[in-house]
């Protein structure tokens, strides 16, 4: 899948809360080395320069796009393009960061341990993703996907849990971690513009629904999909939209 950084970024302040959130709970001085798995654009790899300027900090992205645009931006950090589906480091890292971006692989059950064990003795496993999927924005997704001209081919696209509820990621990581922090938090997002949900959703789960189409399919489903979440995220009287999106965060000293 092909990504658009500006889209992305559009709503780049919601977007890097969380993943400041992430970076503030992680119990480490001063980490040597540091991987952010899935880096994107690089303003969470920037954020992670900033809070340990003496590490040695490589972004690791499967998207060509992204990183393009965060060579441009960060230059002094080290970029790798990768599947990090399969990637490993060369040597265990004593931080190994992802924000947002594990939620896209299958095999959490194999993949989670696989991680813990790229982390060097006393390091830290730092993970967060969405876990949004029964909202309105992501629901609704769904059912417009499951109905229409286009069910043959997004039908076989949805995937119901992406991420699992927070017990399944303990009894994978407690075996393999000293300690073991794992907490949900739901942001209150309040976005600015017409139809900013669907905005918001465009620059991530939304885009690969609508890659894998042609127009016109394309164009209806997407206005379709545009109608719906209009219709369950209203706007306020002040003109702004309320967002709520639910989060996972996993911190594992091993």
């Amino acid at each position: 899948m092909s990504w658009d950084p500006t889209q992305y970024l559009a709503f780049g302040g919601h977007r890097i809360r969380p993943a400041l959130d992430l970076i503030a709970a992680v119990p480490l001085a001063a980490p040597a080395t540091i991987v952010d798995l899935g880096c994107g654009t690089g303003n969470t790899t920037e954020a992670l320069m900033a809070r340990w300027p003496e590490a040695a900090v490589t972004g690791v992205d499967n998207s060509p796009e992204m990183l393009a645009r965060a060579k441009e931006a960060y230059p002094e950090a080290d970029w790798q393009q990768a599947d990090f589906a399969d990637w490993a480091p060369a040597a265990p890292v004593e931080l190994l960061y992802s924000n947002a971006a594990l939620h896209w692989l299958t095999g959490h059950g194999e993949l989670f341990p696989r991680l813990a064990l790229c982390v060097a003795p006393g390091g830290v496993l730092a993970v967060q993703m969405p876990r949004n999927w029964e909202a309105p924005s992501h629901a609704l997704l769904y059912d417009v996907a499951r109905a229409g001209p286009w069910r043959e081919i997004l039908a076989p696209m949805i995937r119901e849990h992406p991420t699992m509820p927070p017990d399944y990621y303990y009894d994978l990581l407690a075996p393999l971690a000293g300690e073991l922090d794992i907490w949900e938090v739901e942001y209150l997002q309040v976005l600015e513009g017409d139809n900013p949900v669907a905005e918001f959703v465009k620059g991530s789960w939304l885009k690969p629904f609508l890659d894998a189409l042609e127009d016109p399919i394309r164009s209806e489903f997407e206005t379709e999909y545009r109608a719906r979440i209009l219709a369950a995220y209203p706007p306020q009287p002040d003109g702004k939209t309320l967002f709520p999106f639910r989060r996972l965060f996993i911190v594992a000293t091993v």
